[in-house]
């Protein structure tokens, strides 16, 4: 978004729109900008979260280096609850789905649960309201 547009939607003018923005950035707040790729567009069609927990508790925290080869799998979260990590994928059909689950199983030892995502109704929103600290 240009300052002129992010100006307009803010009401601001557009040279206080970037010091506005430059201040977010020098603050941390604006932490980067990134290319979005759309999955979908390299036969990547169904997204799914994985819950993983290592059948060896003593090897957990190896875990996530064991996976990181696997291009699958976008993103890996440490979790509390029943699993260690939830992994979200992106890959392009049901069987390449089950493919990858048996590869996480035998690299890693560990036990899955599998979550499809059938409908994205957001994803990614920006945090404009956030709580100042």
């Amino acid at each position: 978004m240009s300052y002129t547009d992010i100006g307009r939607e803010t009401g601001l003018s557009t040279s206080a729109a970037q010091q506005r923005v430059r201040r977010l950035e020098q603050r941390g707040v604006i932490a980067g900008y990134h290319a979005s790729i759309d999955a979908e567009s390299l036969g990547r069609n169904l997204t799914a979260f994985i819950s993983i927990r290592p059948l060896d508790p003593e090897t957990d925290e190896a875990t996530p280096g064991k996976l990181e080869g696997m291009t699958e799998i976008t993103s890996c979260f440490s979790v509390a609850g029943d699993a260690s990590y939830l992994l979200e994928v992106q890959v392009g059909t049901p069987s390449e789905l089950d493919a990858l689950l048996t590869r996480i199983r035998t690299t890693a030892n560990v036990t899955t649960v599998t979550t499809v995502v059938l409908t994205t109704i957001f994803k990614d929103r920006p945090m404009l309201d956030a709580p100042r600290s």
